[in-house]
C-alpha cells in the first residue's frame, strides 16, 4: 500500500514538488535529490506508520529538511540559506489541504533559457518537470542514456552556476523560448500516449494540462494552438487504439464510435483559431495531419493527396527521420510501395532509424505491400525486437505470422 501511494504521488505530483522546490532554492539538482530522499523515507516510513493524510506536503516537508541540512553541511552563503528559510516559512503544512502551488511552468521556461544549449532543453524539461528518467527521454530522442544523462547533468549545473531564474520571464521574451517549451510537452505527450498503464495514461494528460497553460499565457500564438490541438486529436482516439481485451488496434480499424467527438472538436476549433493567426509552424502542420487521418476514417474519404502535400511540408519545415518515415508512408498511399520504399532513410548511415521501432515496421509494411514478404519478415522480426509494448509485439507477430513464409 505504502509503494503503491508513493508511485501514486510520483506519477501525479513529482513535477509540481521538485518545481515548488526548485523555484525557492534555485537549484534543480539539489531540489531532484532531495525529493529522491524523501520518497526514500517515505518506502521506509508509511509502512509503520501508514501513509499520511496529504502526502505530497509529508514529502515537501522531509524534501526541504534535506535542503536545509545539504545548505548547512556544505556551509553555503547567507543568500541561499535565506530562500531556505524562505521556503520552511511557506512550506505547505501537513494539515493543509490546499494544493500545492504549481510553478511547472516556470522551470519549463527556466529549461528553455538561452545559456541552455538548446539540444538539452526539451529532455531537460521533461526530466525535471515530469519526472522521466535519462532512459526513456534517450529513447524519445534517438540516443543512448548515457550520453543523455551527461547532457542532463551538465545543463543542471549551468542553471546553478549561470544564476539563471526560475521564473515566467516576461512577455517579450516569452516567444524566444516557446519552441523548447512546446517541443518537451509534444515529447512528454507522445511517451505517455503511446504506453497503455494508468501512469503513461497520466502523463498524457499532464502534457495535455500544460499545453492549455501555454495556450492561455500566449493566446496570440498559433504554434501553441496547434500543439494542443495536435494532442486532442490523438487523445480523442485513445480508447479505441486497445479492444476490450486488450490487444492493439491500429488507427485504420478502430472503432469511430469510441472516439471522443466533444475533444475532436476542440481540436478543430483551436487549429481554426491558429490558422487565423498566420503563422504556419510545425505542430500546426502535425494537427492538420492528425485531422485528415480522422476525416479520413470517419466519412471514407480518399485524401492521400493532401495528406502527402501536409507530409512534404513538415518534412520541409521540420526534418528529422520521424517526418521522413511518416512521408514515405504517406508517397506509399500515392505513388505506390516503391516509391515509398525508396524514401525510407537509410538505418545504414543514421544509427538513429537502426533503433527505431516504426522505421522496421513501416519497412515491413511497405515490403509486404510489394509483395517481399521474405524481406517483410525480418523486417517485422527487428520491429519486434525492439518494441516494448507487448501489445503491440503480439499485432506485429500476428502480422508477420499472416505471411505464412
Amino acid at each position: 500500500m505504502a509503494r503503491a501511494t508513493a508511485e501514486a504521488v510520483a506519477a501525479r505530483s513529482y513535477g509540481r514538488l521538485v518545481a515548488f522546490l526548485a523555484v525557492r532554492t534555485r537549484d534543480v539538482a539539489a531540489a531532484e535529490d532531495a525529493l529522491s530522499e524523501a520518497f526514500a523515507a517515505a518506502l521506509a516510513e508509511w509502512p509503520r506508520s501508514g501513509c499520511p493524510e496529504n502526502p505530497e506536503a509529508w514529502l515537501l516537508t522531509v524534501a526541504r529538511r534535506r535542503l536545509v541540512d545539504g545548505v548547512r553541511r556544505r556551509q553555503v552563503g547567507e543568500a541561499v540559506l535565506g530562500e531556505l528559510q524562505h521556503l520552511a516559512e511557506h512550506v505547505v503544512d501537513l494539515r493543509d489541504e490546499a494544493p500545492i502551488p504549481d510553478q511547472r511552468l516556470a522551470l519549463l521556461f527556466a529549461c528553455a533559457h538561452p545559456a541552455i544549449d538548446a539540444p538539452v532543453r526539451a529532455p531537460l524539461m521533461l526530466q525535471t518537470v515530469l519526472g522521466l528518467d535519462a532512459k526513456r527521454i534517450a529513447a524519445a530522442f534517438l540516443t543512448s542514456s548515457a550520453a543523455m544523462g551527461k547532457r542532463l547533468g551538465r545543463a543542471k549545473e549551468k542553471i546553478r552556476e549561470a544564476g539563471i531564474p526560475l521564473c515566467v520571464p516576461e512577455r517579450a521574451e516569452l516567444p524566444a523560448r516557446l519552441d523548447a517549451v512546446l517541443a518537451a510537452i509534444y515529447a512528454a505527450f507522445t511517451d505517455g500516449w503511446c504506453g497503455s498503464d494508468a501512469s503513461r495514461h497520466e502523463l498524457a494528460e499532464e502534457a495535455i494540462f500544460l499545453a492549455r497553460v501555454v495556450v492561455e499565457l500566449l493566446p496570440g500564438d498559433a504554434e501553441a494552438h496547434g500543439l494542443l490541438a495536435c494532442m486532442l486529436y490523438a487523445h480523442a482516439r485513445r480508447s479505441a487504439r486497445r479492444c476490450a481485451g486488450g490487444e492493439y488496434v491500429p488507427l485504420h480499424a478502430q472503432d469511430v464510435a469510441r472516439w471522443d467527438v466533444a475533444m475532436l472538436g476542440e481540436a478543430e476549433a483551436l487549429l481554426r483559431r491558429a490558422s487565423t493567426l498566420r503563422r504556419i509552424g510545425r505542430f500546426q502542420l502535425e494537427a492538420a495531419l492528425q485531422s485528415a487521418h480522422v476525416e479520413r476514417r470517419r466519412h471514407g474519404r480518399d485524401n492521400a493527396a493532401a495528406i502527402l502535400q501536409l507530409h512534404d511540408a513538415l518534412a520541409a519545415l521540420a526534418p528529422s527521420p520521424v517526418a521522413a518515415i511518416n512521408r514515405a508512408l504517406a508517397l506509399a498511399d500515392v505513388r505506390g510501395p516503391g516509391a515509398g520504399l525508396a524514401a525510407l532513410p537509410d538505418p545504414a548511415a543514421d544509427a538513429r532509424v537502426a533503433g527505431y521501432q516504426p522505421y522496421w515496421a513501416a519497412r515491413a509494411d511497405l515490403l509486404v505491400r510489394s509483395g517481399d514478404h521474405a524481406g517483410a519478415q525480418a523486417a517485422y522480426g527487428t520491429a519486434i525486437a525492439l518494441e516494448t509494448d507487448e501489445a503491440v509485439r503480439r499485432f506485429l507477430r500476428a502480422r508477420c505470422a499472416a505471411l505464412g513464409v
